[in-house]
Parts: structure tokens; C-alpha cells; sequence
């Protein structure tokens, strides 16, 4: 009993595995045939996408107190053919706080990306990176804060 058992198991096992590798040959063969697929829009770079071009990606402010706030205004160029729209903008942590542009930058202007840490309960070497997520291609590069708090 417990021999017919397993047999059926396997051959169940056995079922289900065809049927899985059956289905997978179709849905591959679909997304290759499907050239406006999700993974493919993603590989082929927009020549008239936005492009930004940043002054200055690393603002090193030095040695400062415990306590104390740095404040840096980040510049950058669209240089792309299409308006650039800045969806967010986050940092590593709570103590550092963006704050970007809502409005749409058209090309040939300039935008601004103010960045404040507060290194209140920080200590040592501090490196806080700033991610903005855009309509860029390629994507807008991290913009980082980087110095020393001394206690």
C-alpha cells in the first residue's frame, strides 16, 4: 500500500513538473514575441528622454559639531530633448531632508535640489546620499553629502 502510494506521489510530482515547464516555454516565448513588453522598454534608451548633466554630484562640507545642519543647493542642466519631472527625491536616513523642484524643467534649464543634514547624534565620518527618481535616461546620479562630525 504504502509503495502504491508513493508511486502515485512521483508520478503526480512528475505531472506537475511537465505542466510547469510547459507553461513557462509559452510565457517566455510570449514576451520574446512581444517586443512592447515591460522588460524590453526598459533596455532601449529614448533619444528624446531628458538627461541631466549635475554641476556637482559631492558637496564634501568638512569638519563640523555635533548638532550643527549643513546646507547645500545641488545645480543641474536638463540637456535632453524632453521636460524633466523630479517624482521624489530620498535620502539615507531622517537626519538628511531634499527638497526639489515640483514643476516640469524643460531643456536647456537649470533646476536646484536643496539638501539639509541635521548631524544631531551623529558622529565620525558621514557620507548621506540623496536619490532622485525622475524621467531621466540615464538615470539621475546619487547626490551625496560627505565630512566629519566631531563631538
Amino acid at each position: 500500500m504504502k509503495k502504491l502510494f508513493l508511486i502515485a506521489c512521483c508520478a503526480a510530482a512528475f505531472t506537475a513538473c511537465q505542466n510547469n515547464s510547459k507553461t513557462n516555454g509559452t510565457s517566455e516565448t510570449a514576451a520574446v514575441a512581444n517586443p512592447s513588453s515591460s522588460t524590453e522598454n526598459t533596455a532601449i534608451a529614448d533619444p528624446d528622454a531628458p538627461k541631466v548633466e549635475v554641476e556637482k554630484a559631492v558637496y564634501e562640507f568638512g569638519e563640523i559639531k555635533q548638532g550643527e545642519k549643513v546646507s547645500y543647493t545641488f545645480k543641474f542642466k536638463n540637456i535632453g530633448k524632453t521636460p524633466l519631472i523630479i517624482t521624489n527625491a530620498s535620502a539615507t536616513c531622517g537626519c538628511t531632508q531634499p527638497e526639489y523642484q515640483k514643476e516640469p524643467i524643460k531643456p536647456g534649464e537649470e533646476g536646484t535640489i536643496q539638501v539639509t543634514f541635521n548631524s544631531a547624534g551623529k558622529e565620525g565620518l558621514q557620507d548621506k546620499v540623496v536619490t532622485i527618481t525622475s524621467n531621466a535616461n540615464p538615470a539621475f546620479e546619487q547626490l551625496h553629502l560627505v565630512g566629519n562630525v566631531k563631538k
